[in-house]
């Protein structure tokens, strides 16, 4: 298999909670970096933003101990949630999911604590908050679903609207995905999905949603919403055959059996585009797989 398809092991160990002493007293760089949920997206983000300032140093927030002996492995210094800092941040990046916690905009808000205001703090979002499930056109101010209608995009809403409020900004992602990871993985796992195969949905991946992050966090934007995306929708059905007829995986996809589950949207970013001066790794999934659409 080629580069982008290779995937590798790594071990979790867990480290004691003592990395963070440079930040605790005081010792924050000028491009120092924390990324609050340092896991598959934000550690690509460290990567590239160290790739940008040689020399910064790179703190990682987690819920649990974990994974810290990983981040220590590839220079992320970590702490855990709760851990108390006497110094904030020049640059914070919000990249934990809603999954683990009980006061997703509480952690938000938390987060911004530890940013000093001077260079930026970035949520990185969904796309799901857009009111549009017709396979209609959407962009970065398209309308959003009203709080109170749904309790997924409502977390969202509410995370955005502490980030906001604080002069922090938001970037709105589409799918993520890397080779292993992704709707089309999830897919082929399932074999048969209880989906309809017309819903277009809108891909990112998850080097391109860093490179577009590292982006915005440099060009220090207040209270602006960006969105993440390859200009690129696909249905579902096209997503799958796209992978079949890349031929780089083992396992076969049967079908979407679904017929009456809502439509999709289709997402353009032109605008964050043209703003922060960015164009993604991989212009679409066609792209990435490195075959014809």
């Amino acid at each position: 298999m080629a580069n982008p398809f290779q995937v590798s092991a790594s071990s979790s160990m867990g480290a004691p909670n003592e990395e963070l002493k440079g930040a605790s007293s005081g010792l924050v760089g000028e491009n120092d970096l924390l990324i609050v949920g340092p896991g598959v997206l934000g550690r690509l983000v460290a990567e590239k933003w160290r790739q940008e300032y040689p020399g910064c140093q790179v703190y990682g927030q987690t819920v649990t101990t974990d994974h810290h002996d990983e981040l220590i492995k590839i220079g992320i210094r970590p702490s855990l949630k709760g851990t108390k800092l006497n110094y904030r941040f020049p640059y914070v990046i919000f990249c934990a999911p809603p999954l683990q916690t009980s006061d997703y905009p509480g952690d938000v808000r938390e987060a911004a604590l530890s940013w000093n205001g001077e260079g930026s703090f970035l949520f990185t979002s969904s796309s799901a908050p857009y009111d549009c499930n017709d396979n209609g056109q959407c962009i970065e101010d398209s309308p959003v679903v009203p709080i109170g209608r749904s309790p997924r995009t409502d977390v969202l809403l509410k995370a955005e609207k502490e980030v906001l409020e604080r002069g922090g900004s938001v970037l709105r992602l589409a799918g993520l995905y890397k080779a292993d990871r992704g709707a089309h993985a999830y897919w082929l796992e399932k074999g048969t999905v209880e989906l309809r195969p017309d819903h277009i949905l809108n891909l990112i991946h998850y080097e391109d949603a860093a490179s577009l992050s590292v982006a915005i966090l440099k060009k220090k934007f207040h209270d602006r919403i960006f969105l993440g995306c390859d200009n690129h929708p696909l249905s579902r059905q096209e997503v799958m055959d796209l992978v079949a007829k890349s031929g780089k995986f083992t396992k076969k996809f049967e079908g979407f059996t679904g017929t009456s589950d809502p439509l999709g949207k289709k997402l353009n970013n032109t605008k964050t585009r043209e703003e922060v001066g960015w164009e993604p790794k991989y212009a679409s999934f066609a792209h990435f797989l490195g075959v014809s659409n």
